[in-house]
């Protein structure tokens, strides 16, 4: 077994290292430690910081891997480029020394500036949850948190007791940056504060979250690829906000959206199927009322180009091609649509079938379609829930399996840790 720690020589991560080193030492001794830092090529002492963590890991018996972001650098969104480009790393790195698990060094001070800057772009919403404890990461890799309830201080302090040093990155004080501005603002108790404030937000989620899978269970299924239908018995639910979120849920995903459309709209789009509504779009999705229920399909607009540069096409579907140059993914042909509604089960209208089959994933090679991706030999198709493809929080794992179980997805494997 392998743990893989992401240390960047500050503070927070070199805590963790060294508390968990000790930890694994007691408790699980044959436990392989992978220690690892992104040198994101913005600052020329990044390297001389590498070495510092391969150093303080030696020491300590743990391996280390110093892993670079390569190519060019995006000249807007620097600070989500360089996070996703961690992310990435990290994970591959991980999955590389065959670890499933990667521990960050996240504290309750990251947590009341995550919280505050989400507070100033509205109150309340999912985002008040905040940072959860672990997240499911592109469908392989937990990122877990274990020092997500101690302070910095408090970890500075352990880490001047056992002289240890870390190193300051500089871009920690830049005022050009929004959590700099914010940490600045931060007084201890309103860290207390927004921290016992995100502890709820993030029980009341998990809340909904389990009663909006319990009705996906229930009362949604998925009769044709592409196709989900709803039962009418969903739209008349007690729990009106569980099914209004079960359905932004099945709309971000039969529409291949990373987000769940916005809660007013999607209550309004409820309302409206609940009272006979017979057709409406939102969030890349289609929905229509019929006598066997509302069904949903991915909207005819803003589909992808054929290519073959696709990690996850349209938002949907994860398709491999085969070795061999020359083929591409798109929308398929009608003859190939028409031959995959000859299977069609007889109590979905064939016209939202062949709407829904319009938008799967085909094989092309050059003008010609050969199929269905995952129909032609050398492919696979895999779906995917889209609004959580990449990242899962730990606080909606039961709508997440709730969902890979209807559309046949890979399912979330639990958490390799306890707490």
């Amino acid at each position: 077994d392998c743990v893989m720690l992401a240390v960047s020589g500050g503070s927070d991560s070199m805590a963790l290292m060294q508390l968990f080193a000790g930890y694994a030492r007691r408790a699980f001794p044959s436990l392989r430690l992978v220690a690892a830092t992104v040198d994101h090529g913005l600052r020329k002492e990044a390297t001389a910081e590498a070495r510092f963590v391969a150093d303080a890991a030696a020491q300590l018996g743990i391996e280390h891997r110093t892993l670079a972001w390569e190519g060019t650098k995006p000249a807007t969104g620097l600070m989500e480029a360089a996070r996703e480009a961690r992310h990435r790393l990290l994970a591959q790195a991980a999955r590389e020394a065959g670890s499933d698990l990667v521990l960050v060094a996240h504290t309750m001070d990251d947590q009341a500036e995550t919280v505050a800057m989400r507070s100033m772009r509205g109150p309340g919403g999912r985002g008040s949850a905040g940072i959860s404890d672990a997240t499911f990461y592109d469908g392989a890799i937990w990122f877990a948190r274990p020092l997500l309830g101690k302070r910095r201080a408090e970890l500075r302090e352990a880490l001047v007791l056992g002289g240890v040093s870390w190193v300051d990155d500089p871009s920690n004080e830049d005022v050009r940056y929004e959590r700099v501005r914010v940490r600045a603002e931060l007084r201890d108790e309103d860290v207390e504060a927004a921290c016992v404030a995100a502890g709820a937000a993030a029980e009341r989620r998990a809340v909904l979250g389990e009663a909006a899978a319990d009705l996906i269970a229930r009362f949604a299924s998925m009769p044709m690829p592409g196709l989900i239908r709803i039962e009418p018995a969903m739209l008349a639910a007690p729990d009106r906000n569980a099914a209004i979120y079960a359905l932004r849920i099945l709309l971000a995903t039969a529409g291949g959206q990373a987000h769940l459309p916005d809660e007013a709209r999607a209550a309004e789009a409820f309302v409206a199927l609940a009272q006979g509504r017979a057709r409406l779009t939102l969030s890349g999705t289609v929905a229509e009322r019929s006598k066997s229920g509302v069904y949903l399909y991915r909207e005819n607009r803003n589909l992808p180009a054929r290519g073959d540069t696709f990690a996850i096409w349209d938002g949907r579907y994860r398709v491999t091609l085969p070795n061999n140059a020359g083929t591409a993914i798109g929308q398929p042909n009608r003859d190939t649509v028409e031959t995959r509604l000859e299977g069609a089960p007889d109590d979905v209208p064939l016209r939202l079938a062949r709407s829904a089959v319009a938008r799967l994933p085909a094989v092309w090679r050059g003008e010609e379609c050969l199929g269905l991706a995952g129909a032609v030999e050398g492919t696979t198709c895999e779906p995917v829930v889209s609004p959580w493809a990449r990242y899962l929080p730990s606080f909606d794992v039961a709508p997440a399996r709730a969902v890979s179980m209807l559309i046949g997805a890979r399912l979330v494997s639990e958490p390799p840790f306890v707490g």
